[in-house]
């Protein structure tokens, strides 16, 4: 089923389920061929703006952090994408799902947040074979 289809059912769309709405800037980080292209194109189809990258130079309304086991530090990746962000900005960290290449376990994901100073707050299938994990700053450290 289409995102149009399932908007049309009254059912949210990839791009609502992530909390993005239309008008936001949304920077994509860890693209690479295995990205699901269908979700892309919804978040840039909902936002009505294209997906920026790592060379964008203003600040940005959320983050698509594509994450794979073999990226590296994902605590690493997680500070970089914080100055980006503008403020009450979220990450949605994308990991393969449980049995696909490049899984990444929930407890590395919930031990790396809080040492990147981010608060892991829910987890949902965003494709068919990815897994969204929203992190934001906590309550507590913003202005």
């Amino acid at each position: 089923m289409s995102a149009t289809a399932g908007e049309a059912e009254g059912q949210s769309g990839p791009a609502e389920r992530l909390g993005l709405r239309p008008g936001m800037v949304v920077q994509e980080l860890g693209w690479d061929e295995d990205c699901d292209e269908d979700l892309r194109r919804a978040i840039e189809e909902h936002t009505g703006n294209d997906l920026v990258d790592e060379d964008y130079d203003e600040v940005v309304d959320a983050v698509i952090l594509w994450w794979r086991e073999d990226d590296g530090d994902l605590v690493d990746a997680l500070v970089d994408t914080k100055p980006d962000l503008t403020d009450g900005g979220v990450i949605w960290l994308l990991t393969p799902k449980v049995g696909r290449d490049g899984y990444v376990e929930a407890s590395d994901i919930s031990e790396s947040a809080p040492t990147a100073g981010l608060a892991t707050t829910t987890s949902k299938s965003v494709a068919p074979d990815w897994l969204g994990t929203r992190l934001a700053t906590p309550k507590s450290r913003q202005r």
